[in-house]
């Protein structure tokens, strides 16, 4: 909860919601049974305290039922924006792949995506993270300044697109 004790939003983009469903698909109906067939085999073997099968069995299908609550309950309350339908191209919002420049003209291009969808390697960023806030509503050509551990840097709007994954 948030301090006005509101649920803080769960923005996602359709990708994203698409991930996460198939992750629990993968863990109902593919990971979670095999574990409940070991973990059944396991107990079938007799003394249970000394059976790293039943052991290890029980304490992963707390794991998956856990991830599984997680999922369930992100998915409740996900916004799906779907970036294909932003109608102001020339600014940054929710879902767009954004090439900006350091100080240095060092160029980085970050796609900015919900909490729960964030994949560091494929170039995405938080919609909430420090890069995407000092971006957010800005346009090519903008300088905005970014507060880092090392000091406050300016960053310059490069290019905005609303259509797909970030390059590096």
């Amino acid at each position: 909860m948030t301090e006005t004790g509101t649920a803080p939003r769960n923005l996602i983009t359709p990708d994203g919601l698409a991930r996460l469903q198939d992750e629990l698909r993968r863990l109902r109906y593919d990971e979670r049974p095999k574990v409940v067939e070991t973990v059944s085999w396991a107990a079938g073997n007799g003394d249970r305290s000394e059976n790293g099968d039943y052991i290890y069995g029980k304490k992963r299908l707390r794991e998956i039922d856990r991830r599984i609550r997680h999922l369930l309950k992100r998915m409740d309350i996900a916004e799906v924006v779907d970036p294909a339908l932003q109608g102001n191209l020339d600014r940054v919002f929710f879902g767009a792949t954004v090439t900006y420049a350091d100080s240095q003209d060092r160029e980085r291009t970050v796609r900015i995506v919900g909490v729960y969808e964030v994949r560091h390697e494929a170039g995405e960023i938080s919609w909430i993270s420090p890069v995407a806030r000092a971006l957010l509503k800005k346009q090519e050509g903008d300088v905005v300044k970014l507060r880092t551990p090392g000091g406050v840097e300016e960053i310059e709007v490069v290019e905005i697109s609303y259509g797909g994954n970030a390059d590096r």
